[in-house]
């Protein structure tokens, strides 16, 4: 099988045109099939700030109102996303920007209410590998957004976290795929004082124990989290690096990895 990179880079990386330029240079060194899928950051809270609407907040997470959701749209399928593809065309990277909506790629459900009404977030239901296995195949690198759909008009704000583990379990059937959680350090790291503490491998069945142990911090947990639930559908390795090494396989990062059962 043709291997496939799937690379999600934190939105915080975006407010940044050095750090943004850094990322994408790397992704673009990547050979063969790639997707990219990015995060928001502070930016939808800043437009926020300047239309004059108060973000909701719960516990750090996001309550997508109304008007949230209207910011969240404009931002993450507008700004952030055509600033990544134009460069990534710069860079020589046929990238093609796309929501769930598009193409119906990604298919999602209101999240239930439960103790919090998080409002127009979406848990993902779907994939469609078909439509985007035809974007590769004529060599276009999709760019994803944060922002999927539920197919009956609705727009919804979805973890792109979880959208690039989702994408990538999705498509393991048909790719090698190795999936890459980009951010600020180098790894997990056993002493967040000390970039060079990185644990270079962690087993699937460590995770826990390693929470436990207050290593893995409470804002790391989904990404590994994620990273399990992709092991089990066949993805090859999860990375947890700094954007600048994904086309470097020597570099420091940590490699997550596990003998797990296929679901």
């Amino acid at each position: 099988m043709d291997k496939l990179h799937i690379v999600k880079l934190g939105g915080g990386l975006l407010e940044d045109s050095s750090a943004t330029a850094t990322a994408l240079a790397s992704f673009h060194a990547l050979t063969g099939h790639k997707i990219l899928v990015h995060g928001g950051g502070s930016q939808a809270s800043v437009l926020c700030e300047k239309l004059g609407i108060e973000p909701k907040m719960h516990n750090g997470r996001r309550i997508t109102d109304d008007d949230a959701l209207d910011v969240a749209v404009m931002v993450y399928a507008g700004l952030a996303n055509k600033t990544v593809v134009a460069g990534l065309q710069k860079l020589g990277t046929n990238a093609i920007g796309v929501s769930g909506a598009d193409a119906n790629l990604i298919q999602a459900n209101k999240r239930p209410v439960q103790d919090i009404d998080y409002g127009w977030a979406g848990d993902i239901s779907s994939v469609n590998t078909e439509s985007l296995t035809a974007f590769l195949s004529i060599g276009l690198s999709p760019v994803f957004c944060a922002i999927t759909h539920d197919l009956n008009g609705q727009l919804l704000n979805t973890n792109a976290d979880t959208i690039a583990a989702t994408v990538a379990s999705a498509l393991a059937e048909d790719y090698e795929v190795y999936l890459h959680y980009c951010f600020g350090h180098a790894g997990v790291l056993k002493d967040i004082k000390d970039e060079n503490s990185v644990i270079p491998t962690i087993e699937v069945n460590e995770v826990d124990e390693l929470h436990h142990k207050g290593i893995i911090a409470d804002g790391m947990l989904p990404k590994l989290q994620n990273a399990v639930m992709a092991l089990q559908h066949g993805v090859q390795a999860v990375t947890i690096e700094k954007p600048e090494t994904v086309h470097d396989e020597q570099a420091l990062k940590t490699i997550v990895i596990g003998w797990v059962q296929n679901i």
